[in-house]
């Protein structure tokens, strides 16, 4: 059966050295080359998902969907020979959303794949509760779910502890960092980027993940635009770690 490599990041937008960051999202971009791509905090005026699908060899289809406003939001990258479908949007509230691509596997079945970004203040785990539970609940309503089953990457801003990771569970998710490894990264969160203007809000821990549901089996997971810059340990690609999944798809 086929596998898949499957990677997310949430791109700080432009914040947070945005001119110096470029270069290394790039270098690791053309490195790890994912079939699919779940990016955050991603800044379409400036087109950072296409700049990140030009960096290699790949060629990857973009679909977008905005959180808060048009310019601004959630992306997913496809890259061929894998073909990506129309997107749909969901609002989830407080300037957030996810986006939702049935992925068609050339030879192999369909999955959908999923991003999404949750509500960020620390204190506030009730309202990323009720985001995830919307999510899950727009995914159990899918008219035509994917054969294979579905993927989906983000920055939840929730621990493992927080009742929002008990939601993905409990609908049947799983994580493919947790499969691989039994726990979770300790940290995806910060990245240790030093810059003006940074967030600081939170305790350093574990936000970002890729979960699976269905017919999907994660082989590998780790850690992805995790290395600073070469002579400068203050400079990260973003404020948060990635995520990088094998997944093979089929029973």
């Amino acid at each position: 059966m086929p596998s898949l490599d499957v990677a997310t990041l949430n791109l700080r937008n432009i914040a947070d050295r945005w001119p110096e960051r470029l270069p290394l999202l790039l270098e690791d971009m053309a490195a790890i080359q994912p079939d699919l791509l779940g990016l955050q905090e991603c800044v379409f005026a400036v087109g950072q998902d296409r700049l990140l699908g030009a960096a290699g060899a790949g060629a990857y289809a973009v679909r977008r969907g905005w959180a808060g406003r048009p310019e601004y939001g959630n992306s997913v990258l496809v890259r061929e020979p894998l073909r990506a479908g129309e997107a749909e949007r969901l609002d989830l509230g407080m300037n957030r959303s996810a986006l939702r691509v049935p992925v068609t596997i050339a030879g192999g079945p369909e999955v959908t794949m999923v991003v999404t970004h949750l509500h960020h203040v620390p204190a506030d785990e009730s309202s990323r509760e009720d985001q995830a539970r919307a999510l899950v609940a727009w995914l159990d309503a899918d008219p035509a779910p994917a054969a294979a089953g579905t993927i989906v990457v983000g920055d939840f801003n929730a621990e493992p502890v927080e009742a929002t990771y008990r939601v993905m569970v409990e609908a049947g998710f799983r994580s493919a960092h947790r499969e691989v490894h039994g726990a979770e990264p300790a940290v995806t969160w910060p990245s240790g980027i030093q810059a003006p203007g940074m967030d600081v809000d939170g305790d350093p821990g574990c936000l970002d993940y890729i979960w699976l549901r269905g017919e999907l089996r994660a082989e590998m997971s780790r850690l992805a635009w995790h290395r600073p810059a070469v002579g400068d340990p203050t400079l990260y690609p973003s404020d948060h770690l990635g995520l990088l999944a094998r997944i093979r798809v089929g029973p």
